[in-house]
């Protein structure tokens, strides 16, 4: 038990660290694609340095680095969408519609952990859906923020699952280089044939550079390489339930650091509060039924 409770405190210590992902993101004022490349560029050499110090053996399995390389693109894809959300809409938008990530974990992993579909959780899910909706009729200047929101969302959920099978058979660290680095790699290829390669994309300020070496170094190395190790210990869904207090922490930091622009319609904190309860709720039901299976089989 103490165990298990030290690990989800490691988790929650790294859901505190995402909560400022989303105020760095909008603090850096490139744009998302550009940010994703730096941040991942900064995070691949970051890793490559621990690797080397821990004199960690790297060599996989060609179906792995396939497998890690199609994984690192989805990775790319989302932050593209988390970051591009922020840019264009807020950080309390974005978040909200990313908390959507619980329903579709509880769709996602009983196909990969061939399981059945627990009715609850799409009730809840359902719940969520309705909120969603009711924050899209109140906010539809922040459409798109929404649809980026749960896309990101959606591709977290993706890679979550993923990663939770793979790292019972490879360390979480290599897990890391070989997906940031691949997605790294295929990003670039786009950029290159989209043509973003200008002076422009190159141009980055001082203060960008502090906060991108902070955001890729203590933001993004250090809790991806933990977060994927917990995943041996831990569920994908229970992963995915806890990270939905980045929400919660990034929309407080947000509203002290930018107040008049991250305020919203009374509608949208109405919708907010119905997500989070429902989120929340589910995990508590889900802690109560586990424990009243375990009192049956004593």
């Amino acid at each position: 038990m103490l165990f298990k409770n030290k690990n989800l405190l490691l988790l929650h210590f790294i859901v505190f660290i995402w909560g400022w992902s989303p105020i760095l993101g909008k603090l850096i004022s490139v744009q998302a694609l550009q940010l994703v490349w730096f941040r991942m560029l900064i995070t691949v050499a970051a890793v490559t340095i621990y690797l080397i110090y821990k004199k960690q053996d790297i060599r996989i399995s060609p179906q792995d680095f396939l497998k890690l390389t199609g994984i690192g693109a989805i990775i790319a894809f989302h932050w593209f969408c988390f970051y591009h959300a922020i840019k264009i809409s807020n950080v309390s938008v974005t978040l909200v519609a990313f908390s959507t990530g619980t329903l579709f974990t509880s769709l996602i992993e009983p196909i990969f952990f061939k399981r059945k579909i627990i009715r609850y959780e799409l009730v809840f899910g359902m719940v969520i859906i309705a909120a969603i909706a009711m924050i899209f009729r109140v906010e539809t200047r922040y459409t798109m923020g929404i649809v980026l929101g749960m896309a990101a969302a959606f591709t977290s959920s993706l890679f979550t699952v993923f990663n939770s099978l793979l790292v019972r058979r490879i360390p979480s660290s290599v897990i890391c280089i070989y997906e940031l680095g691949g997605g790294f790699m295929l990003l670039s290829v786009c950029l290159l044939f989209m043509g973003n390669f200008d002076q422009e994309f190159f141009t980055v300020s001082i203060s960008d550079w502090i906060w991108l070496t902070i955001f890729s170094v203590l933001g993004t190395a250090y809790p991806f390489i933990a977060s994927v190790n917990l995943l041996k210990k831990i569920s994908p869904y229970t992963v995915t339930l806890t990270v939905n207090l980045e929400t919660v922490y990034g929309i407080t930091f947000a509203y002290f650091i930018w107040k008049n622009e991250e305020v919203m319609t009374s509608g949208f904190y109405l919708g907010t509060f119905i997500i989070l309860c429902t989120i929340f709720g589910n995990g508590l039901l889900k802690q109560y039924l586990r424990k009243s299976q375990a009192e049956l089989l004593k």
